[in-house]
């Protein structure tokens, strides 16, 4: 793989619009959010040559598929490899490394030592991919690190040998999203894909027995045939297809179908699957149906006050009393992205602790990028700030309609207790009490 990477020119248009669709109004606050320099940014949207990583890291915050719009940069590639050949060259660029804290965004990479291991959960999902037919659900809101542990669990079956494709259901078009022929042909091509198989989606499909079995034949008679060893198949973001109903009601039976044919197909004991999400299922399933009441469970949860003071740690902080651990969670709930983004901060000296917590809630504190990208997906759904108000302006938890409490949930903006609601931590009571009260 080549260490720099550039946008196609025909893909340009398709990066820009994606700058818009997904909240940022300018290339600086995707700048800001990303932690990257506005010069890197705008290489990117230009079509010029960036860092590998960072590419991979921008199509990510624009829901964009890098092995689609990337046009690969040999030259630059070539530049950077001879260098790496000078063994001089290499000891000079190791030595002016700049080895601090990045700024905590997206998904932790592996071997990065700002990140909490989860060892019990890790070990027994791990556990669990190696039996025949498993299937693992993992939920939790947006940003409390589903997908820096899927990357580990992924990771893991590799060195086991394993083949794996992960595939992010916010990547796929709305139109495709809305259609269940589309879905699953994009489905089957993408594993296909990722596999590196040939497509041969019109062999296996058949009009006359609907998209439904022919794609379970693709995977007896083709994807799962084609390769040796199993296959761990992860699916991000499932919880895109909820919006989706009538697509839902068939494609999530479908994966409750090939769990259950794992126990008597010996094809399908092939497959593990994975299944992440932000939300509770709010579609109508068949208990015999559903996907969401079998195998292992997992749920991330918040870091605990011992954790903070370990992760304090790792960003050489000392805070072996555990005060300033109680009081940053007494502000942000131990939210795993909000606990890393304040320990960045204090790790650099850009603030005091107490100067941090007093702007917190502000357009003008460490948090106001991340509070302001909520806030943009919130205006577009005026039902949803209605239910926030409701919960925020409240003292006791408040009972909302199932959805708007899903959504809201899976924006980490609540938490729900039975089936009421209350704010899942200070720093959005705070920040969304003062913005819902000029409204």
């Amino acid at each position: 793989m080549p260490r720099s990477l550039r946008v196609q020119q025909n893909c340009l248009d398709k990066a820009k619009l994606a700058l818009i669709r997904n909240g940022f109004p300018s290339q600086r606050s995707l700048a800001e959010d990303a932690g990257f320099a506005l010069a890197t940014v705008s290489n990117f949207l230009t079509g010029k040559p960036v860092d590998y990583v960072t590419f991979e890291e921008l199509c990510r915050k624009l829901a964009l598929d890098w092995r689609e719009i990337a046009n690969l940069d040999f030259e630059v590639s070539s530049q950077t490899q001879a260098i790496n050949k000078n063994p001089k060259i290499s000891e000079l660029s190791d030595a002016n490394q700049d080895t601090s804290p990045p700024y905590p965004n997206g998904s932790v990479p592996l071997g990065s030592p700002f990140y909490l291991e989860r060892a019990p959960l890790e070990e027994q999902v791990n556990q669990e991919i190696r039996k025949p037919g498993a299937l693992v659900r993992i939920k939790a809101p947006r940003e409390m690190g589903k997908t820096s542990l899927l990357t580990r669990i992924l990771d893991s079956a590799k060195r086991q040998g394993y083949r794996t494709v992960s595939l992010n259901l916010e990547q796929v078009d709305q139109v495709i999203l809305s259609d269940l022929n589309q879905f699953l042909r994009w489905l089957c091509a993408n594993i296909a894909r990722q596999l590196q198989l040939e497509a041969k989606l019109d062999e296996y499909w058949d009009e006359d027995l609907g998209s439904k079995i022919s794609c379970t034949s693709y995977f007896e008679e083709y994807l799962l045939t084609s390769i040796e060893t199993p296959l761990v198949l992860a699916l991000d973001e499932v919880n895109q297809i909820f919006e989706h109903p009538q697509v839902a009601k068939d494609f999530l039976p479908l994966l409750r179908s090939w769990y259950e044919e794992a126990k008597t197909l010996a094809v399908w004991k092939k497959i593990r699957l994975i299944v992440v999400h932000s939300t509770e299922i709010y579609v109508p399933l068949d208990l015999n149906q559903s996907p969401f009441n079998v195998g292992l469970p997992v749920q991330l949860k918040n870091f605990t006050k011992e954790e903070v003071k370990q992760l304090a740690q790792c960003y050489g902080l000392d805070w072996e009393d555990g005060e300033e651990a109680r009081q940053l969670m007494d502000m942000v709930g131990g939210h795993p992205a909000l606990v890393q983004i304040a320990l960045y901060h204090l790790s650099r000296g850009d603030a005091t602790l107490a100067q941090l917590l007093e702007t917190a809630p502000t357009s003008t504190g460490i948090y106001s990028h991340h509070l302001q990208r909520h806030w943009v997906t919130l205006q577009q759904q005026p039902e949803l700030v209605r239910s926030l108000n409701s919960v925020m302006c409240n003292t006791e938890p408040v009972e909302l309609e199932a959805i708007l409490a899903y959504k809201l949930s899976s924006m980490g903006l609540i938490k729900q207790s039975g089936n009421k609601a209350l704010p899942s931590c200070e720093l959005y009571r705070q920040s969304y009490v003062t913005t819902l009260g000029i409204m």
